[in-house]
């Protein structure tokens, strides 16, 4: 795109993206890890996430979701949070442990 980048190969663990509504919903029984749709992160200075309408998802590089405390507080396995449409409290998703995942262990 002209502003911006777009992120693709993506996986959700504890929710799914629904194309149709778009936004997460509850994952299907046994279904551990479905593929995220391509996501558009556009930057804006000083910008406040709502306060609902969305899930501010954290973004790991591998399942674990552990890696050593780095200087900046945060584990070294951590990306960057996005925010995805959702029509659920944060919480509802957070007790869930939904999170997007760069890569699957198998």
């Amino acid at each position: 795109p002209d502003v911006g980048c777009y992120i693709h190969g993506l996986f959700l663990e504890g929710a799914r993206w629904d194309p149709a509504a778009c936004q997460l919903v509850e994952s299907r029984p046994k279904e551990l890890y479905t593929e995220m749709a391509v996501i558009w992160l556009l930057p804006v200075p000083n910008r406040k996430p709502a306060d609902t309408g969305s899930y501010l998802c954290p973004i790991y590089k591998t399942l674990t979701r552990a890696g050593t405390l780095s200087t900046t507080g945060h584990s070294t396995n951590y990306v960057i949070a996005v925010e995805i449409p959702t029509d659920k409290p944060q919480k509802h998703w957070i007790k869930r442990g939904t999170a997007l995942i760069c890569a699957l262990d198998f």
